[in-house]
């Protein structure tokens, strides 16, 4: 899968655009309820004013440290069954959908919500319990909680996490995803906790816009990921850019030559000959990212590049079509089309 600071990012830009103001949605009526009865009760105790900063700290806090722990685990599952690439996609597709069901809803679009997973009404209850209370712990206990009531890019984060099949990939998704969505709750806790509501309506529309983008995003990295993209580059526009290195056989064996750069793969797309005995070679050169992970959905094959160095994958005999490639993300991708002599 994708290296660890490059899923950090993946969540760190997904909280920061989308799930920041869908998760208020959701919970940023709850934080405010909870530090507005804690900064009355500090307040009441000392005679005199006190500031919501402590409360919102512990919230935001907690909350990083029970979504980090829930990555990790989901992660632990996603090794545990193992999916292959396909299988991955699979997840990331779903994963799309759900944004995209939680959007539409944003949005206004009432038929969709008979579509929309419902966690049981127990956990938001105990949830909203904790909301009330105005003991020193309470922020704490409720950020903790939060993991409870997921808003729609949460439980959409939860299967990207499932698909790095790691502990390290899939704590760094969720606590990428917390932190960027703390800038806005901060904002709710210390400013906005007397009209922590207005999240609820007025920026629904909006952030249901960008959720939808999201979620476009998180379909095409899926359907590159399963090697599905539909072909785009005519191969006979290919050969004219491709170096004569790319393609070379030696003692009788093709030998088929692409870069892993950290901004994807170059040449995009290679010609090569149908029924020979080909060897794929991977060469990287300081690369980093994501396109280390390198998926051939095809042949079910997910390998670790080295950072610097060159990795071999033996193709067989290819028959004339198309073999696809991508990084462990979806991100970036490639192909080799091989031609038979009558082509």
């Amino acid at each position: 899968m994708a290296s660890s600071l490059t899923l950090f990012v993946t969540g760190l830009t997904t909280g920061l655009l989308a799930g920041g103001a869908s998760c208020a949605a959701v919970q940023g009526g709850l934080l405010a309820s909870a530090v507005t009865r804690r900064h009355k009760a500090l307040s009441d105790e000392n005679h005199q004013h006190v500031g919501p900063f402590a409360p919102v700290a512990a919230f935001l806090g907690a909350k990083l440290v029970s979504h980090t722990l829930l990555g990790a685990a989901l992660g632990i599952v996603g090794a545990a069954i193992q999916p292959g690439p396909r299988t991955q996609a699979i997840l990331l597709l779903a994963a799309g959908v759900l944004m995209v069901l939680f959007a539409l809803d944003m949005m206004g679009v009432s038929a969709v919500r008979r579509f929309i997973p419902q966690l049981p009404a127990s956990w938001g209850t105990r949830v909203r319990r904790s909301a009330k209370s105005s003991s020193a712990g309470a922020p704490a206990v409720l950020g903790f909680l939060t993991v409870l009531i997921p808003c729609g890019v949460t439980l959409s984060m939860e299967l990207v996490a499932v698909t790095t099949g790691s502990v390290l990939g899939g704590a760094a998704v969720m606590a990428g995803f917390v932190i960027g969505t703390g800038p806005l709750f901060a904002v709710i806790g210390v400013v906005l906790r007397s009209a922590a509501r207005l999240w609820q309506g007025r920026l629904s529309v909006a952030t249901g816009v960008v959720v939808l983008a999201v979620a476009v995003w998180t379909l095409t990295s899926g359907v590159r990921l399963g090697g599905w993209w539909p072909d785009g580059t005519a191969p006979a526009a290919a050969e004219t850019v491709v170096p004569a290195t790319t393609v070379r056989t030696v003692d009788g064996r093709q030998i088929v030559t692409i870069q892993a750069r950290s901004d994807g793969y170059t040449p995009e797309m290679v010609v090569a000959k149908a029924d020979t005995p080909t060897t794929l070679v991977v060469a990287t050169n300081r690369t980093g990212g994501c396109v280390r992970s390198f998926v051939i959905p095809a042949l079910d094959k997910q390998l670790i590049l080295e950072a610097t160095g060159e990795t071999s994958v033996d193709l067989g005999t290819p028959k004339s079509g198309t073999l696809k490639y991508s990084c462990g993300m979806g991100m970036y991708s490639g192909r080799v089309v091989f031609k038979g002599a009558g082509s």
